[in-house]
């Protein structure tokens, strides 16, 4: 068995196998960079604006689409991780929450940004291991600063640093 169990579901045409070895990849750096070294569980959706427009809405009660979202399992501190005891009984994993990324978001903000598909979509699937593992940056003062800071350093381990 696989140490991370990283499913993921597509809804849009076009996801590959590569775009999802690489998803996959961009998540096991994101939890290794941040200590998660128990058998694990993320479920990834990859979608479009019009469904994860109709997600936000429903869960958030935000009427507009997004470019990514996170459920995190657990209430949790950044740099506190849930336990082997917080393991379902039948797979053996930690069950950390369910990401759901919309790939129009991708490149419309890849083309605002100035840089490729690639970074945009790594930087987003690390911000929401962030928020799964209880980042936040809500506010404007030191959480923020933090997050920022942690998903810089995952993607200098990328090899995918701003340009």
């Amino acid at each position: 068995m696989k140490r991370h169990y990283i499913p993921i579901t597509a809804d849009v045409p076009g996801i590959s196998e590569g775009l999802r070895a690489f998803i996959r990849r961009v998540i096991r750096t994101a939890l290794s960079a941040e200590g998660v070294d128990f058998p694990c569980e993320i479920d990834v959706r990859v979608t479009d604006d019009r469904t994860i427009h109709k997600i936000n809405l429903d869960t958030r009660g935000v009427d507009r689409p997004t470019d990514v979202l996170s459920f995190p399992a657990f209430d949790l501190t950044p740099g506190v991780l849930p336990g082997e005891e917080d393991a379902d009984p039948g797979t053996g994993l930690v069950p950390l929450g369910d990401m759901v990324l919309s790939m129009e978001r991708v490149q419309v903000q890849a083309r605002e940004y100035g840089h490729s598909n690639r970074r945009e979509l790594a930087y987003l699937v690390v911000h929401s291991v962030l928020h799964l593992l209880g980042y936040d940056h809500l506010d404007e003062g030191p959480e923020k600063a933090r997050m920022r800071a942690r998903e810089e350093e995952i993607m200098a381990r990328l090899g995918l640093e701003r340009a």
